[in-house]
C-alpha cells in the first residue's frame, strides 16, 4: 500500500531515527492532550483533541524538516504553511484524504487524541466520572 512513500527511501538507520521521532511526537501529543482534558467536559475534551491534531498536522513538519536536514544537505528554511481547514481536516480523520503513511499516521494520531481526550479517568483503581474544574 505505501510501496512508493518516500519512508522507503530513507536507510535503515534513517527509517529507524524517523520512526523514533514520529512515536515520541505522538507519546508528547497524547500526553499533552490527557493532561490539558482531565476534569474538563465534554466539549472541551474534543476541542483540545481536535485542536492538538490540527497544531500537530500545522506545525511538525518543520521538526521533521529539522530531521531531514540531519540526514540530507538541504538549506535551513521555514517549511510551515497555511494550516489545513475544518474539511481537510475531517478527510485527514475519516482517512478519505491523501493516501500515504504520513496522512494515515497522522490520521491515526487524531482519532488516538479523540480517544485519550475521552479515555475514563481512573482514581485508586475504580472509574471515576470526569468532574467540571471549579
Amino acid at each position: 500500500m505505501y510501496r512508493g512513500d518516500s519512508f522507503h527511501t530513507l536507510s535503515a538507520a534513517g527509517q529507524v531515527g524517523l520512526a523514533a521521532l514520529s512515536l515520541g511526537l505522538a507519546v508528547l501529543t497524547l500526553w499533552a492532550v490527557r493532561r490539558l482534558t482531565r476534569g474538563q467536559v465534554w466539549p472541551i475534551r474534543l476541542g483540545t483533541a481536535v485542536a492538538a491534531i490540527w497544531l500537530f498536522d500545522w506545525l511538525s513538519p518543520q521538526v521533521y524538516y529539522l530531521y531531514y536536514m540531519t540526514l540530507f544537505d538541504i538549506p535551513a528554511q521555514i517549511v510551515i504553511r497555511t494550516p489545513i481547514g475544518p474539511l481537510d481536516l475531517l478527510r485527514l480523520l475519516s482517512f478519505s484524504g491523501e493516501s500515504s503513511l504520513s496522512a494515515h499516521s497522522r490520521g491515526a494520531l487524531g482519532l488516538a487524541c479523540m480517544a485519550t481526550a475521552f479515555w475514563p479517568e481512573q482514581h485508586g483503581g475504580r472509574h471515576t466520572p470526569p468532574q467540571p474544574r471549579t
